[in-house]
């Protein structure tokens, strides 16, 4: 009896070796194949577009120029968006986009990050296509929230794979803080908008050269495909659709009047001392101010009707003051601009409301 469970142990071990030793292959076979590299996106390629309404019934379909994505070898996704390189095919349209919704000057970026578990890659690989929903995380706006995408994903080649929409993802801009953003295309426009967009996406990512310990090759700026021809891994322009060089007299005042309509050039209370979350749009101020040589800027500043009419033509003056000093301290020379305080005398809107009074308390900028 000892003998034969001495054998029988024996067979056990064995057999458990030997389908490890069976394992052992496909194991490395599927770390090769996906999760054994890294991929990158390519964005001539690769889509990203959203729709919007507005009137009603009204439907545009709007994307981004910029934007990189790539997977690690352990299945994770990341995807930045450049939102400076909205597309509306319009220049003012982009521009209101990003002043006015997306204030790019204060969040540049919109990521997206998710996880693609091993099990959906391994029956990628055998299958070659699969309908799947992908969970993922969306960073925009200085706000975090997690989604879900309807996807499918393609292998059409061993080292070229695609993440695809399968229906529209729905974004609403309350859940990311924008809906003081469509407030402002809605006036800057004169339309209404409905305040939620639907996203689609087509994204291609191409699996990197391997070095011969089996690590990715980043450094490499080709990647070997079954050919062995080489082919460029893309990376995205820090931004697109932006006239280069200087703007016309058509695009410099728009945008100026773009940038009068932000809400965003802030005061202490009671005070003309800029507070430092202006800095970033006054920044991009000095930027237009420099690409519009042929064009001098008036800095108009505007109270409520609150206190006393002197008191208010002082306050506004006072502000407009503070944003030429700005301007000057970043380089944007004395011939160029001018402030002018206007106090009380030119309300946007009636003063019998705090909004409205707020609102009127504003800083201008009109081109000359």
């Amino acid at each position: 009896m000892h003998r034969r469970g001495c054998l029988a142990n024996r067979f056990v071990r064995v057999a458990f070796a030997t389908a490890l030793l069976s394992l052992t292959p496909v194991a490395a076979s599927a770390q090769d194949s996906i999760l054994g590299s890294d991929w990158s996106m390519l964005l001539s390629q690769s889509s990203l577009k959203f729709q919007s309404v507005k009137n009603g019934t009204k439907v545009e379909t709007s994307g981004f120029a910029t934007f990189s994505g790539e997977m690690d070898q352990q299945g994770n996704v990341t995807l930045q968006v450049e939102l400076d390189s909205v597309d509306t095919k319009v220049d003012l349209r982009n521009v209101r986009m990003r002043f006015l919704f997306f204030e790019t000057y204060k969040f540049a970026t919109a990521t997206v990050t998710a996880r693609m578990e091993a099990g959906v890659l391994a029956a990628l690989e055998e299958k070659r296509r699969l309908q799947v929903p992908v969970e993922f995380e969306l960073d925009l706006h200085g706000v975090k929230s997690t989604l879900t995408a309807e996807t499918v994903l393609t292998m059409f080649a061993d080292d070229m794979v695609s993440i695809t929409t399968s229906s529209p993802v729905n974004i609403a801009a309350a859940d990311f803080n924008l809906m003081d953003g469509v407030a402002k295309l809605q006036e800057a426009a004169d339309v209404t908008i409905v305040p939620s967009g639907s996203v689609s996406f087509d994204l291609i990512f191409k699996k990197q050269a391997a070095m011969a310990d089996g690590t990715a090759d980043a450094a490499s700026p080709a990647v070997a495909t079954q050919e062995a021809e080489p082919v460029v891994v893309e990376t995205a322009a820090p931004v697109a659709l932006e006239t280069s060089g200087n703007f016309s007299v058509e695009e410099c005042a728009g945008r100026f009047e773009i940038l009068s309509r932000t809400d965003a050039i802030n005061f202490a209370l009671n005070s003309s001392e800029l507070k430092s979350s202006s800095f970033d749009l006054l920044d991009t101020l000095v930027d237009i101010v420099n690409r519009c040589p042929d064009m001098n800027v008036v800095i108009e500043g505007h109270t409520d009707s609150k206190g006393s009419e002197a008191i208010n033509m002082q306050v506004s003056t006072s502000r407009a003051d503070a944003v030429y000093r700005y301007l000057l301290q970043q380089g944007v020379p004395d011939s160029r601009v001018r402030p002018v305080g206007y106090g009380e005398s030119r309300p946007l809107f009636s003063n019998d409301t705090r909004e409205n009074r707020a609102r009127n308390r504003r800083i201008e900028f009109v081109a000359e």
